[in-house]
């Protein structure tokens, strides 16, 4: 692989296209009215000052323009990661709260998730990302929106209530309701901005909705003097960027720091190569997952160095990016440079920002996380899912958002283990309407061979089902008309282990001593070769493989003479 391949935008640079320029600097600039709020209100999210999210999305977007593969995907500080970095950083910051220790702790743990990025890009491990299935992503995100909600309340009425995992945060919250701590101004203020920013999503989708709730909630600030009304502003940002650091910790940090790092590596993975599927289908491109690992990687140690945080894709401003006009990388480069000049030449152009207005900001943000209408889909469709998406949900709203994931991954690990555990197992026989050999339940009139018995069993044969399928097959043994043979639609076994080469050897000596005969059709090579080296053809007789399930009825019918007959 060339540099090229490495770096793309080496070759983003060599094949850009002039016309393409007025396009993405228009989008760039509309970009930035994204940007800037959602970067504030993310990194206070994650228990960090709003500052340092802005440094983030700077640094994020200039390493993702240089070796993201991806034209369109627009990253930064994120909703779904805020909750995950706050709950690994904040237990590690001495008591009494001290922002340059957490602002350090962070970007140590944007540093370990980039690192861990980068090099499962390189050892190609881009398949991480299924680790979270459907299910348990709709879940996990439900109880992520819900914990984000109710830990943006106080802010956005004005008060702060501390509490530990969503239940005690809500019983601060109501108590800090109940003993009159709300300030309505502040709360005013807030409603206005989140009312403003829905309407506008719902009805104006091309208006930057954020942008014009940020500006009207600035206005209301400046007009009414709310912060001499107790509402607390943002006030004016530092001059300028932060200098080059190297990010550190103590090693008592470090496993706690690793295992967050992990968490959010997964959730920011799954997160990317998702977005980058969906807008890679629109635009015609190809998902690069591997590569996209390394993007993502470089920019979470750009950012990292620059006292940034951990960052993932974010769709929504890849679709306002999209929407925009945008053709390329330079997109995300016009709004980091625009930010860099609001910090240089204007850094007190948010001072009158109320603090509210970025807990509305962070509340529509995370009401567009939930998926109702998919969890019920889940209801519709298939309820074993749908219990899966609620015990994820609830892992997230009860156990805390790292444990959460760590539920989450856990539960659609269990939920393919289940799949392999109890497969589908049907008996099969002849319709005269259709061609081929079908599940006698879908097809209770299908036609069968006395003294034949058809089964498929539909996932490889392994330790965790080997039990499965010799009970199963000792009861098609008791049935009458007593079988001669029993004939294995063998194509859906991708696998035999030597647990389950064990249990077929004593079972085909079981079945022989009672007169039956194990038949195989359609094995497929490779687990063909696996018996051979197994020596069960020493047990199982030669004679009874088959290449196919006619091949195997016909050697029956000629042997016994049988023919078909309906089902008593």
């Amino acid at each position: 692989m060339g540099a090229a391949g490495w770096v793309p935008g080496i070759e983003a640079v060599a094949t850009y296209r002039r016309r393409w320029l007025v396009k993405d600097v228009v989008a760039g600039l509309v970009l930035t009215t994204l940007l800037v709020p959602q970067g504030m209100a993310y990194a206070e999210l994650a228990g960090l000052p709003a500052i340092n999210g802005l440094y983030t999305t700077v640094l994020c977007l200039l390493g993702y323009a240089v070796f993201g593969p991806s034209r369109i995907l627009v990253l930064g500080p994120d909703s779904s990661l805020g909750p995950m970095i706050a709950a690994v950083v904040l237990p590690l910051v001495v008591s009494g709260g001290d922002p340059a220790a957490a602002v350090a702790l962070a970007s140590m743990l944007g540093l370990m998730v980039g690192l861990i990025m980068t090099a499962a890009g390189a050892a190609k491990l881009g398949f991480l990302a299924d680790l979270l299935s459907k299910p348990t992503q709709i879940g996990y995100m439900n109880g992520l929106a819900l914990t984000i909600l109710i830990s943006q309340l106080p802010k956005l009425c004005g008060f702060s209530a501390d509490g530990e995992g969503l239940i005690e945060e809500t019983r601060a919250f109501v108590r800090g309701v109940a003993a009159g701590e709300t300030n309505p101004a502040a709360l005013g203020v807030g409603l206005f901005a989140l009312l403003l920013i829905l309407v506008l999503q719902r009805w104006l989708p091309k208006i930057p909705a954020v942008l014009v709730a940020v500006v009207g909630s600035i206005a209301l600030s400046s007009l009414f003097d709310l912060g001499a009304h107790g509402v607390r502003l943002v006030g004016p940002l530092p001059q300028g960027l932060p200098p080059l650091t190297l990010p550190h910790a103590s090693w008592d940090q470090f496993g706690l720091l690793l295992a967050g790092a992990i968490g959010i590596t997964l959730v920011s993975l799954t997160d990317t190569i998702s977005t980058a599927s969906s807008f890679a289908a629109r635009t015609g491109q190809q998902v690069r997952g591997n590569q996209e690992m390394t993007g993502i990687g470089a920019a979470n140690i750009a950012a990292s160095l620059f006292q940034g945080f951990p960052v993932s894709t974010s769709g929504s401003r890849t679709a306002v990016a999209e929407q925009s006009g945008s053709r390329s990388q330079l997109t995300g480069v016009v709004g980091a440079t625009v930010i860099v000049l609001m910090l240089v030449f204007v850094p007190g152009l948010l001072r009158d920002l109320p603090q509210p207005a970025l807990g509305a900001v962070v509340i529509a943000a995370s009401l567009s996380l939930a998926d109702v209408p998919g969890t019920v889909l889940l209801w519709k469709r298939r309820r074993m899912e749908f219990l899966v998406s609620i015990a994820a949900f609830l892992g997230v709203a009860l156990l805390g958002v790292l444990p959460g994931i760590v539920a989450a991954v856990g539960l659609s690990v269990l939920n393919v283990f289940r799949r392999v555990w109890w497969p589908y197992q049907a008996v099969l026989g002849r319709t005269r309407d259709m061609q081929g050999y079908h599940d006698v339940t879908s097809y209770p009139d299908a036609e069968r061979l006395p003294g034949l018995v058809m089964f498929r069993f539909d996932a490889p044969l392994i330790f965790a089902n080997a039990r499965v399928f010799r009970d199963q097959i000792r009861e098609l043994a008791k049935s009458e008309p007593k079988p001669e043979w029993i004939v294995i639609a063998a194509e859906p076994i991708t696998d035999v282990d030597i647990t389950a080469a064990d249990m077929l050897e004593s079972l085909d000596n079981e079945l022989n001593a009672q007169g039956t005969s194990l038949v195989l059709a359609e094995l497929k090579d490779p687990v063909r070769r696996k018996i051979d080296r197994y020596q069960l053809t020493h047990t199982i007789d030669p004679e009874h493989f088959f290449p196919t399930l006619e091949d195997a009825v016909a050697a029956f019918r000629t042997r016994t003479g049988a023919d078909w007959s309906a089902p008593e």
